[in-house]
């Protein structure tokens, strides 16, 4: 394994986390200044949570590897199935078609968040089981990614902050489910 490789494999965990930023920031005023802590809180915690699940893969190894090849997939669907599911309602009932409001900035909120677009992180630690001297590397990398692109998804969704039409909640819980929806496909059938 290379650094390219670990590169492309921090860029694919992060992309959940990039979505769900982009859903968090569409009802966000990025340049706002009592915003960057929330984010940073978000992208922080996605970027640890991120990190952090290759390592305990790593140390789980051989011994529960087929507990998570089995269940984190089943998991996944069923956390950001429900959170996007409950926000698709949300938006369904909300009577202003202007915009709805996705972001949610509590910590029991962005914990979930983290954990459920991480749960695919932990299978990736026992990639490094064969490369121990890459473990530290990987781990940083896919946390600073993960950070990166947190942000980056939070800006770019607060660009479109206020567009006619928009039902942000909507489109997070469709991302949301997507997410869902991928990680047990991929789980199950790959």
């Amino acid at each position: 394994m290379d650094l390219m490789t670990i590169l492309l494999i921090a860029v694919g965990l992060a992309m959940d986390c990039f979505a769900v930023s982009v859903a968090q920031g569409l009802d966000t005023d990025y340049d706002d200044r009592k915003n960057k802590p929330k984010i940073y809180l978000m992208a922080g915690l996605f970027g640890v949570f991120q990190g952090g699940m290759p390592l305990i893969g790593y140390y789980a190894g051989t011994v529960f590897v087929d507990f998570f090849k089995t269940y984190a997939p089943w998991i996944a669907l069923v956390i950001l199935g429900f959170i996007g599911g409950k926000m698709i309602v949300e938006a369904a009932k909300e009577k202003n078609n202007d915009t709805t409001h996705a972001s949610n900035w509590t910590w029991k909120y962005l914990l979930l968040m983290a954990v459920a677009t991480s749960i695919d992180a932990l299978a990736t630690g026992v990639v490094f089981i064969p490369y121990p001297d890459l473990l530290w590397i990987g781990i940083g990398l896919i946390a600073l990614v993960s950070f990166g692109l947190s942000i980056s998804g939070c800006y770019i969704g607060s660009q479109y902050k206020g567009t006619k039409n928009i039902k942000a909640g909507l489109i997070g819980g469709i991302i949301l489910v997507g997410i869902g929806l991928k990680i047990w496909i991929e789980g199950v059938c790959f």
